[in-house]
C-alpha cells in the first residue's frame, strides 16, 4: 500500500474541489484522494469510488507528483477538426461578408480551406467559434453617428450621472403617438387571427415638472417635433427654470421613454382590438399605472442606462 501523509491545508483543498469542480471525473478523482487520507483500505475506496484497482495507484501517483493541478489535468484523446487551423481566416472571413445560411458557411468555408464538412459539424464548429445567427438591425438613415456619439458623451451621460447622485432630476419626453388602429403581431394559433380596423400640452407638462422638481436641477431629454422646439415652449422652460435638452437628428435610440411606449405597445396594442377609444385609452393607462408593480420585473431590464451606439454595429452594403 502506498504510503501518504496529508497536511490540513491539502485536506481542506481537497474536500473544497470535490464538490465544486466542474467536471465529474475530476471530482471523482478527487474523492479517492480524499479518502486515502482517512487511511482506508485501498479495496474500500475503490469500491466506494466505483474505480478499479489499477486506477487508484494512479490517482495518487499523479498526487504525489504534481499536487491538485495535477490532479485536475485530464488526459483524454480529444482529436482536433482539421478547421481549427484556419479558424483566424474563417472568423475574419465571416466578420466581414457574412453569410445567411449554414449551407452558404459550409461553400464559404469550402472556398477558404478545401475541407468539406457537412451542415452539423459546420453549425458546430460555428458555435465553437463564437459565431451566431443574429437578426441584421437597421441603423436610421439619416443619424449622425459622430454627433450621438457627442451628445452622448457631452450632453446626457454628465447630467444622468448628477441624477444617479440625487443632484438632478431627468426627465426623458417624446409623444407616444399610440392610435386607434390595429398592431399587427404575432400569435401561436391554428389558423391566422383577423381583427377590426377600429398630440397631450407640452406646456402643462413642463409645469407638472416643475411642481415635482421642487426647486432641483432639471434636464428634459426631447426630440425635435415643432410643437416642442417652438418659441412658446422654449420661453416656458426657462421661466420654469428647466433645461432642455434636445437630442441630435434620428436619435431614438438615446432616448429612455421610446422603449417604455415600445413596450406599451406590446402589452396592449399588438393583436388586440378594442371597441371604443375609452377601451383603448383605458387599456394604455392601467398598463402604464402597473409599471411599478406587475410590470416592475421587465421594466427595470429594459429601463437600463445603457444605450446604443452604431459604431460598435456590423453594417452590411446593399
Amino acid at each position: 500500500m502506498i504510503q501518504m501523509t496529508f497536511s490540513f491545508e491539502q485536506i481542506e483543498a481537497l474536500t473544497q474541489e470535490r464538490f465544486t469542480h466542474r467536471h465529474r471525473f475530476v471530482r471523482r478523482k478527487m474523492e479517492a484522494v480524499l479518502l486515502k487520507t482517512q487511511n482506508l483500505p485501498h479495496q474500500m475506496i475503490c469500491r466506494l469510488c466505483g474505480i478499479c484497482a489499477n486506477t487508484l495507484p494512479n490517482y495518487l501517483a499523479e498526487y504525489q507528483e504534481g499536487g491538485l493541478e495535477q490532479l485536475k489535468e485530464m488526459r483524454f484523446y480529444r482529436p482536433e477538426s482539421q478547421l481549427e487551423e484556419h479558424r483566424a481566416l474563417v472568423q475574419r472571413e465571416l466578420a466581414l461578408h457574412p453569410v445567411a445560411t449554414i449551407k452558404q458557411a459550409r461553400s464559404r468555408i469550402f472556398e477558404l480551406t478545401g475541407i468539406k464538412r457537412g451542415l452539423t459539424q459546420v453549425r458546430e464548429w460555428l458555435g465553437r467559434c463564437r459565431l451566431k445567427r443574429r437578426k441584421v438591425g437597421m441603423i436610421p438613415a439619416k443619424a449622425d453617428p459622430q454627433k450621438q456619439a457627442a451628445y452622448r458623451s457631452e450632453t446626457l451621460q454628465p447630467r444622468l450621472q448628477e441624477a444617479q447622485a440625487g443632484q438632478r432630476l431627468v426627465f426623458f419626453v417624446d409623444a407616444a403617438h399610440f392610435v386607434l388602429q390595429p398592431f399587427l403581431g404575432f400569435l401561436w394559433c391554428v389558423q391566422r387571427v383577423l381583427i377590426k380596423t377600429p398630440a397631450a400640452s407640452v406646456c402643462e407638462l413642463l409645469r407638472l415638472i416643475a411642481v415635482e422638481a421642487a426647486g432641483r436641477p432639471v434636464t428634459i431629454i426631447l426630440d425635435n417635433a415643432r410643437y416642442q422646439h417652438c418659441a412658446v415652449v422654449k420661453s416656458l422652460a426657462a421661466q420654469l427654470n428647466l433645461e432642455l435638452a434636445f437630442l441630435p437628428s434620428y436619435c431614438p435610440n438615446l432616448n429612455l421613454i421610446e422603449r417604455l411606449w415600445k413596450f406599451v405597445k406590446k402589452q396592449c396594442l399588438y393583436s388586440e382590438y378594442y371597441a371604443d377609444f375609452t377601451a383603448f385609452k383605458t387599456a394604455i393607462l392601467q398598463c402604464l399605472a402597473q409599471s411599478h408593480q406587475r410590470h416592475k420585473t421587465d421594466l427595470d431590464t429594459l429601463l437600463t442606462l445603457n444605450f446604443q451606439t452604431f459604431e460598435k454595429t456590423q453594417s452590411m452594403a446593399a
